[in-house]
C-alpha cells in the first residue's frame, strides 16, 4: 500500500510539474484573512496583477468580476489567449463558515470540490490579497495567490507590502508571475 501512494505521489508530482503550478511539502499554510470583511465592499471588477502559476490560467489581462447574489458571490473570470479570444468561466463563492467571511469557497464545476479563496488583504478600492491552497494526500500542497487591483497596475510599493504578507506566512511569494495589463493588449476586454 504504501509503495502504491508513493507512485501516485510521484505520478501527481510529475503532471504538477508540467502544469507549472506551485507546490510544496507538507501541508497547507494558514495564512490569517481580512479581519471585519465586508463581501459588499469587496464586489465589482478586480484586475490581476501578479499571481503563483496554476494550470488553468493561460492568457494575459486576466480580471474576475464579483456580484452579490441572496448571499452567494457570481463569480466571471475572463482572460485574453494567445490567439485574440476571450476566455470566460462563471462560478460562486460562499464563505464555508458565514463567522469568517473573508474564507470563501469557489466552485467553477459541478461535482469538482471546491476551492479555497481567501481574502489576506485588501482596502476594497485599490488592492486585495488573495490566497488559496489544497492539500494533497498529506504529502503536499498546491498553493495559488493572486494580487488584484481596481485598476491595471499598483505602485510597486504596494506590491511589495503584499508579497511581504505572502513572505511573513510561508508562502512562496518569488514564484509570483506578473500579468500583462497593458491597455493596447486588453482593449477586447470589458472595461
Amino acid at each position: 500500500m504504501m509503495k502504491a501512494v508513493q507512485v501516485l505521489s510521484l505520478m501527481l508530482l510529475s503532471v504538477l510539474a508540467v502544469s507549472a503550478v506551485t507546490f510544496h511539502s507538507g501541508r497547507c499554510p494558514t495564512p490569517p484573512v481580512q479581519q471585519n470583511f465586508d463581501p459588499t465592499r469587496y464586489m465589482g471588477r478586480w484586475y490581476e496583477i501578479q499571481k503563483l502559476p496554476n494550470a488553468f490560467q493561460k492568457g494575459d489581462c486576466a480580471q474576475a468580476t464579483y456580484t452579490l447574489q441572496d448571499g452567494v458571490v457570481l463569480v466571471l473570470n475572463q482572460e485574453l489567449l494567445a490567439d485574440g479570444t476571450v476566455s470566460s468561466i462563471k462560478g460562486t463563492a460562499k464563505p464555508k463558515d458565514p463567522s469568517e467571511p473573508a474564507k470563501l469557497e469557489v466552485s467553477f464545476f459541478e461535482g469538482v470540490p471546491p476551492g479555497n479563496y481567501w481574502v489576506l488583504s485588501s482596502d476594497y478600492e485599490t488592492f486585495s490579497l488573495v490566497y488559496g491552497c489544497t492539500n494533497y494526500l498529506e504529502l503536499f500542497h498546491v498553493e495559488f495567490a493572486w494580487i488584484l487591483s481596481r485598476g491595471r497596475s499598483l505602485p510597486e510599493e504596494t506590491l511589495s507590502e503584499l508579497q511581504d504578507i505572502l513572505i511573513s506566512n510561508g508562502i512562496d511569494a518569488a514564484a509570483l508571475t506578473s500579468t500583462d495589463q497593458r491597455p493596447e493588449r486588453c482593449s477586447s476586454l470589458p472595461q
